[in-house]
Order: structure tokens, then C-alpha cells, then sequence
């Protein structure tokens, strides 16, 4: 379903950059946003450097948005930050930057994302979460309960949102090697990747592979759910 309007957060590197740059090779229309400029030139690329934990930068993003067009399609929640530390040895700014990097400005964008789906003949919304959450990882409490508040979120959303014919679905990888992972320890990675069904790392057409199942227009029945790559439940 080529010629869609896609909106990716977090598009400056990693799996936002990987999304960004398959959405327009299907031919859609891709607003990114980052804290960081952009190596993606293209004549459907549009980027807005801003923090995604900024919700006046938010607000002023989706305004030149309206301005550029009326109807949104897609909403790809994908940016995020980690920290891998124990409870006791995480400061509490550190916690507090994390959750409101992947849980609140999620919300954010989902709020004002809605007012202009209205519009689409398949609106969908999908979150980015992780393997941390039912792994119940020592080191990364914060990490995985921000990320089990954003899966949350995401079932009571698609209940909220289904009246309106937007679907709200998340998928949650394991180990993929990105700039949020290159400083995590070899051995702690490989006991991740042990508890894995299908043990080895995931790529990012792994994710794209299961959004794009998400953004299907036969996927209109398929909302508030959640799912878990290489195998772990």
C-alpha cells in the first residue's frame, strides 16, 4: 500500500533509519525525528530535529505538519534510550529521562498523531518494546518498566482508538546490534539470545517484517497486541 504519510520518531540512526529508509523504497511519504540531523536525503524525507521529550516541540512539529498535510496513516513510536544499571546504582534523573524517552513522548506523539488519522483509510499506530519486559532482566528495571508502561498504553489505546478505525499494536525485539546495545557486555547479550526460541541476534528487517503485518489494511482486526521476536513469550 504504497504513497502512505509515515510518521517514524527516532529516524537519526539505528532501526528508526532502517524503518525510515524501507518506507520509502515502498514508496510512502516518511517524516522522521530526532534529537540529531539526519543522513536520509530524499525527496519524501522530512526531518525535524527535536526532542521527542520536548512536548511544546512536539506540539510546534505537528503544527508545520497540518501545514504539509491534512492526513496522517502511520505512527511509528521507535525512539528510545536504555540504562543498563542496577535499581540501587540508577539515579533517579536517569530514570526519569528513560521514562519519559520511551513511555511519555510515545504518549505524546500518540495524542497528536490521533487528531490527524481520522482522516486515513487505514490508520495504524505501532510501539517499539522490548524482549527486556517478559525476560525480567536483572540491570534493566527502569528500561523494561518503561517499556512494559508503554505496552500498557498500547492495549488501552487500540481499545480507546478502535471506534476510529486505528489499530495500536507493539512489537518487541530481542538483541539487534545498535548504537542501544554497543555498550552492553558480549556475555550479558548471549544470555539474552540463550533464553530465545531462535538464538541469534535479530536484524532490522526482522522489525520492519512484523510492522509491516501491522500496517497491512487486512490487519484491521489485528489491534492491542503485542509481539515478541525469536520466540520469547
Amino acid at each position: 500500500m504504497p504513497g502512505r504519510h509515515v510518521l517514524i520518531t527516532g529516524t537519526s540512526r539505528g532501526i528508526g533509519e532502517a524503518l525510515a529508509e524501507h518506507h520509502l523504497a515502498a514508496g510512502d511519504c516518511v517524516v522522521g525525528c530526532g534529537r540529531s540531523k539526519s543522513a536520509l536525503t530524499h525527496e519524501r524525507y522530512l526531518h525535524f530535529q527535536i526532542d521527542v521529550t520536548d512536548a511544546a516541540a512536539v506540539q510546534a512539529m505537528f503544527r508545520d505538519l497540518k501545514k504539509r498535510t491534512k492526513t496522517l496513516d502511520v505512527l511509528i513510536n521507535n525512539a528510545g534510550v536504555a540504562s543498563m544499571n542496577a535499581v540501587a546504582l540508577t539515579p533517579v534523573d536517569t530514570a526519569r529521562r528513560v521514562m519519559e524517552t520511551n513511555f511519555i513522548a510515545a504518549f505524546s506523539f500518540t495524542r497528536e498523531a490521533v487528531r490527524m488519522m481520522r482522516g486515513s483509510a487505514a490508520a495504524r499506530i505501532v510501539n517499539l518494546s522490548t524482549v527486556a519486559v517478559p525476560l525480567r532482566l536483572e540491570g534493566e528495571a527502569v528500561y523494561a518498566a518503561s517499556k512494559s508502561a508503554l505496552e500498557t498504553f498500547t492495549r488501552v489505546a487500540a481499545r480507546e482508538l478502535a471506534p476510529f478505525g486505528i489499530t495500536c499494536n507493539a512489537v518487541g525485539p530481542c538483541p539487534i546490534k545498535t548504537k542501544l546495545t554497543a555498550g552492553v557486555p558480549d556475555d550479558k547479550i548471549q544470555r539474552i539470545i540463550d533464553q530465545q526460541a531462535v538464538r541469534r541476534w535479530a536484524v532490522p528487517a526482522d522489525v520492519v517484517n512484523v510492522i509491516e503485518f501491522f500496517l497491512r489494511p487486512e490487519s484491521s482486526m489485528i489491534t492491542g497486541q503485542v509481539v515478541y521476536l525469536g520466540g520469547v513469550s
